[in-house]
């Protein structure tokens, strides 16, 4: 059981971000030296078998029946479409715009939730929404000089995560979270396999630097991964969970000082309009959330 800390759990949400910025930097040095593919199965590889480990520590199996169930296959299915997307996008385009670009993700799943699921989205939210993608155009630029075309990769996987977070969420709650990564990354090597199929590229001999830098990124990733799941479950979500834009803060001073990265005035002004969409999606959600809580316990006392 996790005591409430709102703030400890702000805390650990921004040094998340932070942790996935180191990441995104030194994967992306490698996949710029090294094929995107053999990076993303390397990482992947690394990452079941350290995860494995640790599900099995919590006695819950590698090997079940679930992850044959079709929600799992599914979102397995998108973790390893979402991962070709990213690792190619990290070796094309500068990382600023490819994290500025993911940060229009909890849009589309907020739209697909409610086209999908069912769920209610007022016309407040459906205006942040299209504004929100009204941001990721301006980044993008697409009948500018600065259109990147590389850049619709990204596009792309935001797309396929939304779809991993929306199947996410009709998991059976007998699969353990520890489960579900470790098959996550497990898909990683065959989609990593497929990448170097599809651009002809060949696996090769790691040197020194890159076995560093992907030891940095494996590390960062999984120090990430266990300070957003503590963050989730210490804080309430509409404090802790608009901190994951400080990803765009970090991404950026790491580009500027290691990779001359300067992003340009459209990818700042369409930066801060993702940004502030989707810190408002998220106040929106929680209001309503407070406010069909209060209204049952109203209706419970009058009962």
């Amino acid at each position: 059981m996790y005591r409430q800390d709102n703030l400890a759990a702000a805390l650990l949400m921004i040094i998340a971000m932070a942790a996935f910025a180191v990441e995104d930097l030194f994967l992306k040095s490698t996949a710029m030296s090294m094929s995107p593919g053999q990076v993303t199965s390397m990482t992947g590889a690394a990452g079941a078998v350290i995860f494995s480990l640790a599900a099995r520590a919590r006695g819950q199996p590698t090997f079940s029946r679930k992850f044959l169930s079709a929600p799992v296959i599914l979102r397995n299915l998108s973790e390893a479409g979402a991962a070709m997307l990213y690792m190619s996008a990290l070796a094309l385009i500068p990382l600023t715009l490819n994290v500025a670009i993911l940060q229009a993700s909890p849009l589309v799943t907020t739209m697909g939730a409610a086209l999908v699921l069912g769920e209610r989205v007022g016309w407040r939210r459906w205006s942040a929404i299209g504004l929100g993608f009204a941001g990721v155009l301006v980044i993008l630029q697409p009948a500018g000089e600065g259109f990147r075309p590389p850049a619709l990769l990204t596009v792309g996987c935001v797309i396929v995560l939304a779809i991993r977070d929306l199947v996410t969420r009709a998991m059976p709650g007998d699969v353990g979270t520890l489960q579900l990564t470790t098959w996550a990354y497990a898909s990683l090597v065959p989609a990593g396999w497929l990448l170097m199929l599809m651009d002809g590229s060949r696996a090769v001999a790691p040197e020194p630097w890159q076995w560093a830098a992907l030891a940095v990124a494996l590390v960062s990733g999984i120090a990430g991964y266990y300070t957003i799941t503590l963050s989730l479950r210490m804080g309430e979500i509409s404090v802790v969970t608009p901190l994951r834009y400080t990803r765009l803060v970090f991404s950026a001073g790491l580009a500027m000082l290691f990779l001359a990265e300067r992003p340009d005035h459209a990818v700042i002004a369409g930066s801060a309009i993702v940004v502030l969409s989707g810190i408002y999606t998220f106040w929106r959600e929680a209001r309503s959330v407070r406010q069909r809580a209060k209204a049952f316990h109203t209706a419970r006392r009058n009962v």
